[in-house]
């Protein structure tokens, strides 16, 4: 026997949905004007248009909505990675090893078009690193580009993880530096710079 679905609770869990997310965007905005220590319940309750009573429901502290915002942004940013990389992932590990390139246009135009339209979480991100647990953000690039070129050359993971943190550290803070300009510089510009800092240095 079917079970009769009750549309009302659809639309509650849809409310209590979307009202977390009013939550998460006005902790974000706040963020993104001042430290996460001076940011109250009440300012976070009137930049997403709730009651105090809506915030218990969801949080006990500004700390669970801390953590439930880091845990979206990073949820987010690889489900959009990972679709975008499906057939970049692929070449990776078919095409003739002549033709594999560190990092190109390919694979850095999608990552850095989803920075730029979400610019204020990134640099909130950058802002608050120690908060927002940045690094394990921008280390995606490691796992869907850098990996496995290294290993189609046999680089070993020990060798290969010491490489890999060389060439993050370099590109994050590429990176870093636009989010910081407010992505003034166009998506091309960013890549030829990314670029030229890493194949020059292999």
């Amino acid at each position: 026997m079917n079970k009769i679905k009750n549309p009302n609770m659809n639309k509650s869990m849809s409310k209590y949905y979307n009202t977390a997310l009013l939550m998460n965007q006005a902790l974000i905005e706040l963020l993104n004007k001042k430290d996460f220590e001076f940011i109250t319940i009440k300012e976070i309750c009137l930049k997403a248009g709730v009651n105090r009573s809506t915030f218990y429901l969801h949080y006990e502290t500004i700390n669970d909505l801390l953590t439930e915002c880091i845990e979206n942004i990073n949820k987010n940013f690889t489900q959009y990675f990972s679709e975008e990389s499906q057939k970049i992932l692929s070449e990776l590990h078919t095409c003739p090893k002549e033709k594999l390139i560190l990092i190109s246009p390919k694979y850095l135009t999608p990552y850095l078009i989803y920075l730029k339209q979400n610019k204020i979480i990134f640099n909130v991100a950058v802002k608050h690193a120690n908060i927002m647990n940045s690094q394990k953000t921008f280390n995606s690039l490691n796992n869907y580009v850098f990996r496995p070129i290294f290993e189609r050359f046999g680089i070993n993971k020990k060798e290969g993880d010491y490489m890999i943190a060389y060439y993050i550290s370099g590109v994050t803070a590429i990176v870093n530096k636009w989010i910081q300009n407010n992505c003034e510089d166009d998506i091309e510009f960013i890549t030829k710079i990314i670029m030229d800092c890493v194949l020059k240095s292999y």
